[in-house]
């Protein structure tokens, strides 16, 4: 079972769930205060500081917070486009990364040196001889 084991954490995909899960966290709290910190307030000043937190009704004894549910999805849909948008620009770094620079555009080439030799010998061969003179052995 520990031999098991050790195989299961020794496979790639495991290990690089792993990096993938610690990468993940730190990446969140770097978005999470861009959303808290820099857009929250933008849109703030746009919807003259909006507060949903406070919205509230109470049944009996219990207080349903509505108003966080409202905030946190907002929230979750200010943190999925900036997300997005952080793909889209990853992907287009990586396209122009990818594309190779010394690639020159397609120029119309002539004939290759082997056409030009075939073209001048079908010439010759289609001239008329020469006329031969009497001190042309024939």
């Amino acid at each position: 079972m520990i031999q098991e084991f050790k195989d299961f954490i020794a496979k790639g995909n495991v290990m690089d769930l792993a990096v993938g899960i610690i990468i993940g966290a730190a990446f969140t709290a770097i978005v999470t205060s861009l959303v808290e910190d820099l857009i929250n307030p933008l849109i703030g000043l746009f919807v003259g500081g909006l507060d949903f937190s406070n919205l509230s009704f109470g049944v009996g004894e219990a207080q349903f917070m509505y108003g966080n549910f409202i905030t946190a999805v907002i929230n979750f849909l200010i943190v999925a486009f900036v997300v997005f948008l952080l793909v889209k620009a990853v992907n287009r770094l990586r396209s122009v990364a990818e594309r190779p620079d010394d690639v020159a555009p397609d120029v119309p080439t002539g004939p290759s040196e082997l056409d030009v030799l075939i073209d001048i010998r079908d010439q010759l061969a289609a001239r008329p001889a020469p006329p031969r003179g009497p001190a042309d052995p024939a």
